[in-house]
């Protein structure tokens, strides 16, 4: 299509012209050149947060807009990115706050329980001296050998291939005479001029659905040397890996985007991680990634579509060693990249190495390990026996489908905590600022005090009127009112947003909230029973992931989201199990095969076929009646 039959789009305040042919969607085209969009909820028109300004042009509001914004907002020209169609010449400026941000609150440290010892995937071999010219050089037995045996000899490995052959001998011949051969997994990959034993280095990562980690390690000792960490850039394409699923599916160019843009951010991580370290990117020879089933197959730009229907099976269960060159990643021209087996569907690799990495093989048993994020992985530990199961909790945690609800970024109330002399709540702000809306950890806080104060009740419904007549302090109680004919709770009374107006939590929030604790909390509850144990008789909940460890174990109870039946101190905080499970594969082949026999021994189960599931989930979306234990 030529200019002439496009119309212009221009971006602003960063003044980028786009062409686009009429009709086009306006998100499709600001995706497509590039500009992250910030979708909670991957642009299906449901959180109403994808906002935009028209300044000229723009298709008329549609009924999702008019759901979502004020007729005041209307006349202001604020629009739905999701929803705004490019009909003719248009111009749109796009606000702050609708642009995916790269500072956010992302965990990236572990909590090293044991480490596992073995067999390091890569190995170098250093001979110092004068070696034979090409044409003499001979065996022992003063036979003339070929000019690459004497690299053989000292690896103690055979050449494999003739593309390693021509590489390996144009290597040799540019050497002087001491040399390293650099082997990874029994493959002689290179040969390198000096005594270079001492540089060698490898990347984890870990792919998760929101977040994406890497570390920097030095592979002889196991040291980490640098840790960077990044929003995930699909979330523009959709806030969980069902939304991906179906961009991948439906998009004709779907999966390579998804791929693209994944890779482009771990390169540029990898090349942050080597500024940090001083480290050359040829003194990078392997990777190991985690992520969930989805975030394995996008990274190697598998067709996802087995994972979108029943009976959600992956293309690879098993742990895929392959050249880093094959799938992208930018690190030394030989290098390797490990992705990590899968248990099922939606129960991944992330999950094999949490089991692995938060030493509960080692602990007490029975023992439960939940990893609490867009998807909810929960794994039982009895008499030798590992269950598993995915549930899809969604995104509420993240702060989508939350009125005021955002990531753990600048801005974000991330504690909320009850002040006994005043009677009344306190906030804490990330960064220290005017708080701008509610992330996970604080929404958990929010239900344990309501629930707490009686203006929550079991069933999740807010109380306003009978509230009235409660012993609870005037500044609380001052907080509960009604807005549009529905109950609110202001957790905080001004803001930087908007007019000042109130950060609120509505009885749609705390439906959502319900919907997704209620997910995780029916979870646990069949994987007990299907091994035949009571919750009371667990030694230990190791508690994984990003979001899991910010949240307060005692509110966590209160709400029900883990067993109120154990003593606090058996719930243990791993901290990023699937980022420590990458550098376990990453620094051992024997890791490696611990982590497929956990995959395979792992009883997979698909809460979506289990009978019981649907009364255990309508039975879990009740509150606790009363206080956690102690």
């Amino acid at each position: 299509m030529s200019q002439s039959d496009q119309v212009r789009l221009l971006l602003l305040p960063m003044q980028r012209e786009l062409w686009v042919r009429p009709g086009s969607r306006f998100l499709d085209a600001a995706l497509e050149a590039g500009v992250a969009l910030d979708l909670p909820c991957g642009g299906e028109g449901v959180c109403g947060k994808c906002r935009v300004i028209v300044r000229e042009g723009g298709s008329a509001p549609n009924e999702v807009e008019e759901a979502n914004l004020s007729p005041e907002e209307l006349s202001r020209g604020i629009r739905l990115a999701c929803q705004l169609q490019v009909l003719g010449p248009t111009v749109v400026e796009i606000p702050d706050d609708s642009l995916l941000k790269s500072t956010h609150q992302i965990l990236a440290a572990v909590v090293e329980t044991s480490r596992m010892e073995g067999r390091l995937p890569l190995r170098k071999a250093f001979r110092s001296g004068s070696r034979p010219p090409a044409d003499v050089q001979s065996d022992d037995a003063g036979i003339a050998e070929p000019e690459l045996s004497f690299v053989e000899r000292l690896a103690g490995v055979r050449i494999q291939g003739v593309a390693d052959a021509r590489r390996l001998l144009d290597a040799v011949r540019a050497t002087d005479d001491d040399v390293t051969a650099v082997t990874i997994e029994d493959r002689l990959v290179a040969v390198e001029p000096g005594d270079t034993r001492n540089a060698a280095f490898g990347v984890a990562i870990d792919l998760g659905t929101t977040t994406l980690v890497a570390s920097l390690v030095e592979l002889q000792t196991g040291q980490e040397v640098a840790v960077t960490s990044r929003l995930n850039p699909q979330i523009q394409f959709g806030e969980d890996v069902v939304s991906r699923i179906q961009v991948a599916v439906e998009r004709e160019d779907g999966l390579r985007r998804l791929n693209e843009v994944l890779r482009d951010t771990l390169n540029a991580m990898i090349g942050e991680l080597l500024n940090q370290g001083g480290v050359g990117r040829d003194r990078v020879y392997c990777a190991a990634v985690s992520g969930n089933t989805t975030m394995q197959h996008l990274f190697c730009g598998l067709d996802p579509s087995g994972l979108g229907r029943y009976p959600f099976r992956p293309v690879l269960r098993h742990g895929l060693s392959v050249d880093a060159a094959e799938v992208g990643l930018a690190i030394h021209p030989a290098g390797r990249t490990y992705v990590m087996p899968v248990i099922g569907g939606f129960v991944g690799g992330d999950t094999a190495g949490g089991v692995l990495a938060s030493g509960m093989l080692l602990g007490e048993s029975p023992a439960l390990l939940v990893d609490i994020g867009t998807n909810g992985e929960i794994v039982l530990l009895a008499e030798g026996r590992l269950w598993a199961a995915a549930t899809a909790a969604g995104p509420a945690f993240e702060g989508a489908r939350i009125s005021e609800g955002m990531r753990a970024a600048e801005g974000a109330i991330e504690r909320v905590t009850w002040n006994p002399a005043t009677g009344d709540i306190e906030c804490q702000v990330i960064g220290g600022g005017a708080p701008r809306g509610l992330c996970g950890s604080a929404l958990i806080d929010i239900l344990a005090i309501l629930l707490e104060t009686g203006v929550l009740r079991p069933d999740g419904r807010l109380r306003f009127e009978d509230i009235r007549r409660s012993d609870l302090s005037p500044a609380f109680l001052n907080r509960i009112f009604t807005l549009d004919r529905e109950v609110v709770f202001a957790v905080s009374r001004d803001s930087r947003r908007g007019k000042g107006l109130p950060i609120l939590i509505r009885q749609r929030d705390i439906r959502q909230l319900q919907l997704a604790s209620g997910a995780i909390r029916a979870g646990i509850g069949i994987l007990l029973k299907q091994a035949g144990i009571p919750g009371r008789e667990l030694r230990a909940v190791y508690v994984a992931g990003g979001f899991g460890n910010y949240i307060r174990r005692r509110n966590a109870q209160r709400m029900g989201l883990f067993p109120g039946d154990i003593p606090r101190d058996r719930i243990l905080y791993r901290g990023n199990t699937s980022l420590l499970g990458a550098r376990m594969a990453l620094l051992s082949l024997d890791a490696r095969e611990e982590l497929e026999s956990i995959a395979e021994r792992t009883r997979h189960v698909d809460l979506s076929r289990d009978p019981d599931f649907r009364w255990a989930f309508a039975e879990a979306m009740i509150f606790p009646e009363s206080q956690a234990a102690k």
